[in-house]
């Protein structure tokens, strides 16, 4: 809409609208006044303080990450340390209450910039609606006992699932077992529904089978995170809610993802995150194996990067690569969909890339985000990793690079290519489900100067039709 006023509605919700960017504004003034009124008495000290902690938390942050010994302690005591010194520097020269006031007045100017922003009528990119889904006959569900803690058992999703009508294949996680081979088992003996009660990568390896003979997928969260189950908004609190579909369903098409001819339905990641999911201690201690084995991974910023280009955009010397099967949400203080994918059928990958060669480029990555250059957020149709360099760009011998697919740890021949199938799994859901939360507006100043005062810039009202409703929040 390029900062246009567009309203499809008048009276009182074209007034509240109004008000609400008025009330941004005058927020917005109100904190760059008191700031302004505090010069005297150290308001230039309160916005450079703040700045400083921030960035010398972030420096103690990497500190901590990419190395050990003496240097990980000043890191940590850093991290603790910066933000405490603000606060008490703060309190000492008695501008916290300016500082305080400044705050509070910034955040109410967000709020109501980003309630203006989602004024009535307002034309967002919205999932394809969801269209009926027929029962099926035979529908064939592997679950897994182990995933998620037990849920499949803690929900009694067996039980409902075959009183449904449904046909459960439990797996044993201690035995390795051929799922795709046992879902062409599945459709070869004449399932007209395939679905899965277990981890995203489970639930990957079977959606491609289910899109490969174009049948149905039916999704239930019973993983760990559940993150497919999150963004097709099923309700991840009640795995046997998604059973409902079994009888009362509608479909939504959703993209499906490649990596190097393997599916993907989240996210594939290369670099750091990906060597770490390869240590087999990894499973069982999270966050201790990725604190014992970054020093070694990051070198201080020395450790190997990988080449990358994401359609004609070169990502060079990057430590990890994230490709998401369409992108995610872009962290936003004010919206829950932070997180989230708010739509799966858009058609493009979503990218991020990250090289961060020190404590100063950390610094600069907190402080200034998207700006930052160690950061690359994008999108693609194709993103092709070619390898991996030495932090001086050279490339190395080395023909394969660790891949963490839905989690799951793989390596892979370079180079690794990643690509969208458009639309290409049926996914069967229930009607009645919580939905997922929409997306944020950008926040632009611009458009809520316009909407303040429509009158000055010529914006009156555009009747329109009303979108269809978004089909990832329809039954609740």
């Amino acid at each position: 809409m390029d900062g246009a006023v567009r309203w499809r509605g008048e009276g009182e919700a074209a007034g509240a609208v109004r008000d609400l960017a008025r009330w941004a504004l005058g927020a917005a003034a109100g904190a760059v006044l008191v700031l302004l009124l505090a010069v005297g008495s150290g308001g230039f000290l309160v916005l450079a303080s703040g700045l400083v902690g921030l960035a010398a938390g972030a420096a103690g942050l990497w500190w901590v990450a990419a190395h050990r010994g003496a240097l990980r302690v000043a890191g940590g005591v850093l991290a603790i340390g910066a933000p405490v010194g603000v606060l008490v520097l703060y309190v000492v020269g008695g501008l916290w209450l300016f500082a305080l006031a400044a705050l509070a007045l910034w955040v109410v100017a967000l709020g109501c910039a980003r309630e203006a922003l989602r004024r009535p009528g307002e034309v967002v990119d919205v999932p394809a609606p969801a269209r009926p889904g027929a029962r099926p006959r035979q529908a064939v569900l592997f679950m897994n006992p182990k995933s998620g803690g037990g849920k499949v058992g803690r929900f009694g999703l067996v039980a409902k699932a075959e009183r449904l009508g449904a046909r459960v294949v439990l797996l044993d996680p201690s035995a390795p077992v051929d799922v795709t081979a046992l879902a062409r088992k599945a459709v070869a003996d004449g399932a007209d529904l395939l679905g899965v009660a277990g981890g995203d990568g489970t639930q990957a390896l079977v959606a491609a089978v289910a899109a490969e003979h174009d049948l149905p997928f039916l999704v239930v969260s019973a993983g760990t995170r559940n993150h497919f189950a999150m963004d097709l908004g099923l309700d991840r609190n009640d795995p046997a809610a998604g059973l409902d579909a079994l009888t009362d369903g509608e479909e939504l098409l959703v993209d499906l993802g490649t990596v190097s001819g393997r599916p993907f339905v989240n996210t594939v990641s290369f670099g750091v995150y990906a060597d770490v999911v390869q240590r087999p201690e990894y499973r069982d201690a999270k966050a201790e194996t990725a604190f014992d084995v970054l020093p070694d991974l990051l070198r201080g910023g020395q450790g190997d990067r990988l080449d990358a280009t994401a359609d004609g955009t070169r990502l060079a010397g990057r430590q990890a690569i994230l490709v998401s099967n369409n992108p995610y949400a872009a962290p936003d203080l004010f919206s829950a969909a932070t997180g989230h994918r708010t739509r799966l059928d858009g058609g493009r990958l979503g990218v991020i890339g990250i090289g961060v060669d020190g404590a100063a480029h950390a610094a600069d990555l907190v402080v200034r985000g998207t700006q930052s250059a160690a950061l690359n957020v994008l999108t693609a149709l194709r993103v092709e990793v070619h390898g991996t360099v030495t932090a001086d760009g050279v490339r190395k011998a080395e023909e394969t690079v660790a891949v963490a697919v839905d989690g799951e740890a793989l390596v892979l021949p370079t180079p690794v290519v990643c690509e969208l199938r458009p639309r290409a799994l049926r996914v069967l859901v229930p009607r009645a489900r919580p939905g997922v939360v929409p997306p944020p507006p950008p926040l632009d100043w611009r458009r809520i100067i316009r909407l303040a005062f429509p009158e000055q810039y010529g914006s009156g009202p555009a009747h329109r039709p009303e979108p269809a409703e978004d089909p990832y929040r329809s039954g609740a």
